[in-house]
């Protein structure tokens, strides 16, 4: 008699794993291959089970992947300076490991988890002693988001010419860093 082993339960569906299926396809095939009968097949369920935890279907998917690439929370540093920086570095990290979702962290606007994040670096840099720090915020954003958004184009991710996209760039650690630090100076002012 032959005897089949027992097949493994599957994985239950959850928020957190059609996010991270839905960035490996973001980021392995781009953006625009990203379908809710694609991000099904690839959970290993029905298009139609999404919606349970995404009641808005692919909006609210596009919502959750900008938010998950932009909600960054870091500990309050000795001095602004090094709050901002902390802060700068672990959102160009996380962009940068999400280039498929890049445009989507550049044109929507912060909701949710986001907004509240975007909220605590403004209060840590008040606390920290920087006045006008809502606005400082804000550019800070902007040039994080802008020098990923050049290194992803400079990197040969979106490029179907390109074998293999690089992912580090040392050249580009220097750029963001003497940016960063030139931009810091600037805010004190």
């Amino acid at each position: 008699m032959i005897t089949m082993p027992a097949k493994r339960p599957p994985v239950p569906l959850s928020r957190e794993r059609i996010i991270e299926a839905a960035l490996h396809i973001a980021d392995s095939q781009g953006l625009r291959r990203l379908t809710m009968r694609r991000l099904g097949d690839a959970l290993q369920v029905e298009a139609m089970a999404i919606y349970h935890h995404l009641p808005r279907g692919k909006e609210a998917l596009m919502d959750a992947l900008a938010e998950h690439v932009t909600t960054v929370r870091v500990e309050q540093g000795p001095t602004w300076q090094e709050t901002a920086k902390a802060w700068c570095r672990a959102e160009r990290e996380l962009l940068r490991q999400h280039p498929g979702v890049l445009a989507l962290a550049l044109t929507k606007p912060p909701k949710g988890a986001t907004a509240l994040a975007i909220g605590e670096q403004v209060e840590q840099l008040a606390d920290g002693g920087l006045g006008n720090a809502a606005e400082s915020v804000r550019t800070l954003r902007a040039f994080v988001f802008g020098s990923v958004a050049v290194e992803v184009q400079q990197s040969g991710w979106a490029d179907p010419e390109v074998d293999e996209w690089v992912r580090r760039d040392e050249r580009a650690d220097m750029d963001f860093e003497r940016g960063l630090d030139a931009l810091l100076k600037g805010l004190q002012t």
